[in-house]
Protein backbone atom coordinates (compact mmCIF):
# COMPACT_ATOMS: atom_id res chain seq x y z
CA UNK A 1 0.00 0.00 0.00
CA UNK A 2 1.44 3.57 -0.49
CA UNK A 3 1.83 5.01 2.75
CA UNK A 4 1.79 8.79 0.72
CA UNK A 5 -1.45 10.74 0.40
CA UNK A 6 -3.87 8.59 -1.06
CA UNK A 7 -6.23 10.51 -2.98
CA UNK A 8 -6.86 12.91 -5.69
CA UNK A 9 -6.99 16.22 -4.33
CA UNK A 10 -9.57 19.01 -5.22
CA UNK A 11 -9.22 22.78 -4.66
CA UNK A 12 -7.99 23.94 -1.78
CA UNK A 13 -11.21 25.68 0.24
CA UNK A 14 -8.72 27.20 2.90
CA UNK A 15 -7.18 29.62 0.41
CA UNK A 16 -10.53 31.00 -0.43
CA UNK A 17 -12.26 33.88 1.65
CA UNK A 18 -14.94 33.77 3.07
CA UNK A 19 -15.80 37.14 3.87
CA UNK A 20 -13.74 40.14 1.51
CA UNK A 21 -14.22 42.61 3.75
CA UNK A 22 -11.80 45.43 2.20
CA UNK A 23 -9.05 47.17 4.48
CA UNK A 24 -10.71 49.45 7.51
CA UNK A 25 -8.80 52.48 7.76
CA UNK A 26 -8.54 54.42 10.95
CA UNK A 27 -10.53 57.76 11.29
CA UNK A 28 -7.14 59.87 10.73
CA UNK A 29 -6.81 58.10 7.50
CA UNK A 30 -10.30 58.17 6.51
CA UNK A 31 -10.28 62.27 6.92
CA UNK A 32 -6.94 62.20 4.90
CA UNK A 33 -8.06 60.28 1.88
CA UNK A 34 -10.74 62.65 2.13
CA UNK A 35 -10.26 65.88 2.03
CA UNK A 36 -6.84 65.00 -0.18
CA UNK A 37 -9.77 63.81 -2.82
CA UNK A 38 -11.42 67.53 -1.93
CA UNK A 39 -8.33 69.68 -2.59
CA UNK A 40 -8.29 68.09 -6.13
CA UNK A 41 -12.02 69.51 -6.41
CA UNK A 42 -11.71 72.99 -9.18
CA UNK A 43 -13.86 74.95 -11.23
CA UNK A 44 -13.69 78.25 -13.09
CA UNK A 45 -16.65 80.32 -12.72
CA UNK A 46 -17.86 83.33 -14.93
CA UNK A 47 -17.02 85.67 -11.65
CA UNK A 48 -14.84 85.00 -8.74
CA UNK A 49 -17.45 84.30 -6.12
CA UNK A 50 -19.20 82.01 -8.67
CA UNK A 51 -16.00 80.08 -8.53
CA UNK A 52 -15.31 79.80 -4.92
CA UNK A 53 -18.67 79.11 -4.50
CA UNK A 54 -18.11 75.89 -6.35
CA UNK A 55 -15.24 75.03 -5.29
CA UNK A 56 -16.34 74.83 -1.76
CA UNK A 57 -19.40 73.27 -2.49
CA UNK A 58 -17.44 71.12 -4.79
CA UNK A 59 -15.15 70.14 -1.62
CA UNK A 60 -17.60 69.55 0.43
CA UNK A 61 -19.23 66.72 -1.73
CA UNK A 62 -16.52 65.01 -2.52
CA UNK A 63 -15.01 64.83 1.24
CA UNK A 64 -18.58 63.80 2.04
CA UNK A 65 -18.91 61.89 -0.58
CA UNK A 66 -15.80 59.76 0.15
CA UNK A 67 -16.22 59.26 3.75
CA UNK A 68 -20.15 57.99 3.14
CA UNK A 69 -19.02 55.28 0.50
CA UNK A 70 -16.35 54.10 2.72
CA UNK A 71 -18.13 53.61 5.32
CA UNK A 72 -21.03 51.93 3.54
CA UNK A 73 -18.74 49.47 2.39
CA UNK A 74 -17.71 48.08 5.71
CA UNK A 75 -21.18 48.06 6.45
CA UNK A 76 -22.10 45.87 3.51
CA UNK A 77 -19.00 43.95 3.52
CA UNK A 78 -19.12 42.86 7.09
CA UNK A 79 -22.31 40.02 6.98
CA UNK A 80 -25.52 40.29 8.76
CA UNK A 81 -25.59 38.18 11.66
CA UNK A 82 -29.74 37.63 11.68
CA UNK A 83 -29.32 35.89 8.24
CA UNK A 84 -25.84 34.37 8.63
CA UNK A 85 -25.61 30.36 8.58
CA UNK A 86 -25.74 29.39 11.96
CA UNK A 87 -21.82 28.10 11.91
CA UNK A 88 -21.32 31.50 10.91
CA UNK A 89 -23.15 33.66 13.12
CA UNK A 90 -21.88 31.61 16.36
CA UNK A 91 -18.48 31.91 15.37
CA UNK A 92 -18.75 35.45 15.12
CA UNK A 93 -20.31 35.95 18.36
CA UNK A 94 -17.67 33.26 19.69
CA UNK A 95 -14.40 35.15 18.37
CA UNK A 96 -16.05 38.63 17.68
CA UNK A 97 -18.76 39.91 19.70
CA UNK A 98 -22.13 39.29 17.85
CA UNK A 99 -23.45 42.65 20.05
CA UNK A 100 -20.59 44.55 19.52
CA UNK A 101 -20.37 44.10 15.62
CA UNK A 102 -23.84 44.86 15.33
CA UNK A 103 -22.51 48.11 17.41
CA UNK A 104 -19.95 49.24 15.21
CA UNK A 105 -21.46 48.77 12.60
CA UNK A 106 -24.35 51.03 13.84
CA UNK A 107 -21.81 53.42 14.03
CA UNK A 108 -20.60 53.52 10.80
CA UNK A 109 -24.08 53.82 9.96
CA UNK A 110 -24.80 56.97 11.90
CA UNK A 111 -21.42 58.51 11.04
CA UNK A 112 -22.36 58.23 7.40
CA UNK A 113 -25.42 59.26 7.92
CA UNK A 114 -24.45 62.54 9.80
CA UNK A 115 -21.70 63.17 7.60
CA UNK A 116 -24.17 63.69 4.97
CA UNK A 117 -26.37 65.72 6.51
CA UNK A 118 -24.03 67.90 8.08
CA UNK A 119 -22.65 68.60 4.34
CA UNK A 120 -25.89 69.13 2.95
CA UNK A 121 -26.53 71.84 4.99
CA UNK A 122 -23.53 73.46 4.16
CA UNK A 123 -23.28 73.46 0.94
CA UNK A 124 -26.98 75.10 0.95
CA UNK A 125 -26.18 77.79 2.87
CA UNK A 126 -22.90 78.34 0.62
CA UNK A 127 -25.00 78.53 -2.28
CA UNK A 128 -26.32 81.28 -0.48
CA UNK A 129 -24.12 82.87 0.48
CA UNK A 130 -23.09 86.37 -0.57
CA UNK A 131 -19.27 86.65 0.46
CA UNK A 132 -16.56 84.93 -0.01
CA UNK A 133 -15.07 85.27 3.59
CA UNK A 134 -18.52 83.78 4.21
CA UNK A 135 -18.23 80.72 2.19
CA UNK A 136 -14.90 80.03 3.58
CA UNK A 137 -16.16 79.91 7.37
CA UNK A 138 -18.97 77.70 6.33
CA UNK A 139 -16.57 75.08 4.73
CA UNK A 140 -14.24 75.43 7.34
CA UNK A 141 -17.31 75.00 10.31
CA UNK A 142 -18.28 71.87 8.41
CA UNK A 143 -14.89 70.02 7.59
CA UNK A 144 -14.51 70.77 11.62
CA UNK A 145 -18.07 69.29 12.43
CA UNK A 146 -17.09 66.12 10.22
CA UNK A 147 -13.97 65.54 11.52
CA UNK A 148 -15.07 65.37 15.15
CA UNK A 149 -17.68 62.78 13.25
CA UNK A 150 -15.40 60.72 12.38
CA UNK A 151 -13.06 60.95 15.03
CA UNK A 152 -16.00 59.71 17.31
CA UNK A 153 -16.33 56.39 15.73
CA UNK A 154 -12.52 55.79 15.43
CA UNK A 155 -12.85 53.02 18.45
CA UNK A 156 -15.75 51.50 16.30
CA UNK A 157 -13.08 51.42 13.29
CA UNK A 158 -10.62 49.62 15.20
CA UNK A 159 -12.56 47.23 16.46
CA UNK A 160 -13.79 46.24 13.00
CA UNK A 161 -10.48 46.21 11.44
CA UNK A 162 -9.79 43.73 14.34
CA UNK A 163 -12.91 42.20 13.28
CA UNK A 164 -11.65 41.98 9.62
CA UNK A 165 -7.91 40.22 10.35
CA UNK A 166 -9.84 37.46 12.32
CA UNK A 167 -12.64 36.93 10.02
CA UNK A 168 -9.82 36.47 7.04
CA UNK A 169 -8.91 33.32 8.93
CA UNK A 170 -12.59 31.55 8.93
CA UNK A 171 -12.86 28.15 6.90
CA UNK A 172 -14.73 28.53 3.45
CA UNK A 173 -17.08 25.46 4.45
CA UNK A 174 -19.44 23.77 1.37
CA UNK A 175 -22.70 23.02 3.15
CA UNK A 176 -23.69 20.70 0.66
CA UNK A 177 -20.57 18.27 0.84
CA UNK A 178 -21.14 15.31 3.33
CA UNK A 179 -18.79 16.49 6.53
CA UNK A 180 -16.57 14.52 8.48
CA UNK A 181 -15.18 16.85 11.33
CA UNK A 182 -12.45 14.98 13.40
CA UNK A 183 -12.22 15.66 17.03
CA UNK A 184 -10.55 14.48 20.21
CA UNK A 185 -8.20 15.54 23.23
CA UNK A 186 -4.74 18.37 22.22
CA UNK A 187 -2.15 16.65 20.56
CA UNK A 188 -3.56 12.91 19.57
CA UNK A 189 -2.66 13.07 16.00
CA UNK A 190 -6.13 15.03 14.53
CA UNK A 191 -4.21 17.52 11.96
CA UNK A 192 -1.80 14.36 11.35
CA UNK A 193 -4.68 12.59 9.61
CA UNK A 194 -6.70 15.12 8.06
CA UNK A 195 -3.12 16.63 6.82
CA UNK A 196 -2.79 13.06 4.95
CA UNK A 197 -6.05 12.40 3.68
CA UNK A 198 -7.39 16.00 2.46
CA UNK A 199 -6.67 19.41 0.98
CA UNK A 200 -5.92 20.85 4.49
CA UNK A 201 -2.71 21.84 5.41
CA UNK A 202 -3.06 22.54 8.72
CA UNK A 203 -0.08 23.21 11.42
CA UNK A 204 1.41 19.97 12.76
CA UNK A 205 3.27 20.16 16.27
CA UNK A 206 3.94 18.08 19.16
CA UNK A 207 2.04 20.06 21.19
CA UNK A 208 -0.98 20.94 22.39
CA UNK A 209 -3.57 23.41 21.12
CA UNK A 210 -0.96 23.47 17.39
CA UNK A 211 -4.43 24.03 15.96
CA UNK A 212 -6.23 26.81 16.89
CA UNK A 213 -8.30 27.33 14.06
CA UNK A 214 -10.34 25.23 11.94
CA UNK A 215 -9.02 23.61 9.18
CA UNK A 216 -10.88 22.68 6.06
CA UNK A 217 -10.27 20.26 3.13
CA UNK A 218 -11.47 17.97 0.96
CA UNK A 219 -10.51 14.73 -1.27
CA UNK A 220 -12.39 13.06 -3.60
CA UNK A 221 -13.44 9.51 -3.99
CA UNK A 222 -14.94 7.84 -6.75
CA UNK A 223 -16.32 10.95 -8.18
CA UNK A 224 -18.06 12.35 -5.19
CA UNK A 225 -16.33 14.72 -2.73
CA UNK A 226 -16.27 14.90 1.09
CA UNK A 227 -15.37 17.54 3.42
CA UNK A 228 -12.77 16.75 6.36
CA UNK A 229 -12.61 19.52 9.06
CA UNK A 230 -9.62 19.46 11.78
CA UNK A 231 -10.50 21.06 15.53
CA UNK A 232 -9.17 22.43 17.76
CA UNK A 233 -8.31 20.13 20.85
CA UNK A 234 -11.09 20.13 23.19
CA UNK A 235 -10.50 19.45 26.89
CA UNK A 236 -12.65 17.11 29.48
CA UNK A 237 -14.35 20.04 30.96
CA UNK A 238 -18.11 21.88 31.04
CA UNK A 239 -19.11 23.93 27.89
CA UNK A 240 -18.92 26.68 30.08
CA UNK A 241 -15.11 26.39 30.88
CA UNK A 242 -13.89 25.74 27.43
CA UNK A 243 -11.10 28.36 26.04
CA UNK A 244 -11.94 29.98 22.45
CA UNK A 245 -10.29 27.69 20.52
CA UNK A 246 -12.37 24.70 22.02
CA UNK A 247 -15.41 26.50 20.93
CA UNK A 248 -14.72 26.65 17.38
CA UNK A 249 -14.11 22.59 17.53
CA UNK A 250 -17.76 22.64 19.23
CA UNK A 251 -19.48 24.83 16.77
CA UNK A 252 -18.07 22.52 13.68
CA UNK A 253 -19.64 19.23 15.61
CA UNK A 254 -22.56 21.26 16.54
CA UNK A 255 -23.31 22.34 13.20
CA UNK A 256 -21.49 20.88 10.31
CA UNK A 257 -20.80 17.64 11.22
CA UNK A 258 -22.38 14.75 9.58
CA UNK A 259 -19.71 12.02 10.97
CA UNK A 260 -17.31 12.52 14.17
CA UNK A 261 -14.18 10.91 13.94
CA UNK A 262 -13.40 10.87 17.82
CA UNK A 263 -9.40 10.11 17.83
CA UNK A 264 -7.69 8.38 20.53
CA UNK A 265 -4.01 8.09 21.29
CA UNK A 266 -3.87 4.72 23.19
CA UNK A 267 -0.02 5.45 24.33
CA UNK A 268 -0.95 8.54 26.07
CA UNK A 269 2.24 10.49 24.66
CA UNK A 270 -0.73 13.42 23.94
CA UNK A 271 -0.69 14.16 27.65
CA UNK A 272 -4.12 13.13 28.57
CA UNK A 273 -4.70 9.72 30.09
CA UNK A 274 -7.03 6.96 28.12
CA UNK A 275 -10.15 7.30 30.87
CA UNK A 276 -9.65 10.90 30.48
CA UNK A 277 -10.33 10.54 26.53
CA UNK A 278 -12.90 8.04 27.35
CA UNK A 279 -14.90 10.42 29.66
CA UNK A 280 -14.47 13.26 26.88
CA UNK A 281 -15.69 10.86 23.93
CA UNK A 282 -18.81 10.57 26.08
CA UNK A 283 -19.27 14.22 26.53
CA UNK A 284 -19.09 14.26 22.56
CA UNK A 285 -21.85 11.59 22.62
CA UNK A 286 -23.75 13.01 25.04
CA UNK A 287 -23.69 16.99 23.59
CA UNK A 288 -24.29 15.57 19.68
CA UNK A 289 -26.25 12.25 20.14
CA UNK A 290 -27.60 12.70 16.54
CA UNK A 291 -24.50 12.48 15.03
CA UNK A 292 -22.57 9.06 14.46
CA UNK A 293 -19.28 8.73 16.36
CA UNK A 294 -16.25 6.51 14.07
CA UNK A 295 -13.73 5.72 17.20
CA UNK A 296 -10.22 5.55 15.89
CA UNK A 297 -6.94 5.09 17.63
CA UNK A 298 -3.61 6.28 16.39
CA UNK A 299 0.13 5.75 16.43
CA UNK A 300 -0.80 1.74 15.94
CA UNK A 301 3.08 2.47 14.62
CA UNK A 302 4.08 2.26 18.30
CA UNK A 303 1.36 0.75 20.57
CA UNK A 304 -1.86 -1.61 19.61
CA UNK A 305 -4.66 -1.69 22.16
CA UNK A 306 -7.44 -5.15 22.19
CA UNK A 307 -10.45 -2.54 21.97
CA UNK A 308 -12.76 -2.85 18.51
CA UNK A 309 -11.50 0.38 17.32
CA UNK A 310 -10.54 1.15 14.02
CA UNK A 311 -6.18 1.63 14.02
CA UNK A 312 -4.21 3.90 12.10
CA UNK A 313 -1.25 5.45 12.27
CA UNK A 314 -1.48 9.12 10.99
CA UNK A 315 2.80 8.92 10.82
CA UNK A 316 2.91 5.59 8.18
CA UNK A 317 -0.51 6.05 7.04
CA UNK A 318 -0.98 2.27 8.25
CA UNK A 319 -4.63 2.02 8.73
CA UNK A 320 -5.96 4.71 6.52
CA UNK A 321 -7.21 3.25 3.57
CA UNK A 322 -9.74 1.18 5.96
CA UNK A 323 -10.91 4.36 7.65
CA UNK A 324 -11.78 6.38 4.72
CA UNK A 325 -13.57 3.72 3.23
CA UNK A 326 -15.51 3.31 6.34
CA UNK A 327 -16.11 6.82 6.45
CA UNK A 328 -16.91 7.11 2.73
CA UNK A 329 -19.37 3.87 3.01
CA UNK A 330 -21.02 5.45 6.05
CA UNK A 331 -21.46 9.08 4.45
CA UNK A 332 -22.91 7.40 1.61
CA UNK A 333 -25.48 5.35 3.73
CA UNK A 334 -26.91 8.53 4.86
CA UNK A 335 -27.81 10.00 2.14
CA UNK A 336 -31.27 10.13 0.50
CA UNK A 337 -31.99 7.60 -2.06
Amino acid sequence: MCQGRLYHRVRLMTSEVMYDIPTVLTADEILDKAFKRASKVDFEGQTRIETVREINIGKLKSASDTIVSTMGKYVKAFPSIDRENPFYAELINVTIGRDKLKKSLGAMDWCRGTVARVAKVAMRDIASARHISRIDEIRRSAYGRISSLVKQVDKELSFLANARHVMKKYPAVNPDDPTIVVAGSPNVGKSQLVLRISTAKPRVAVYPFTTQEISVGTFEKKYFRYQVIDTPGLLDRELSERNPFELRGILALKHLADVVLFMFDPTESCGYPMAQQEHLLETVKKEFSSVPIVEVENKSDMTKTKSGRIKISAETGAGIQKLVDHLVALLKSQQPL
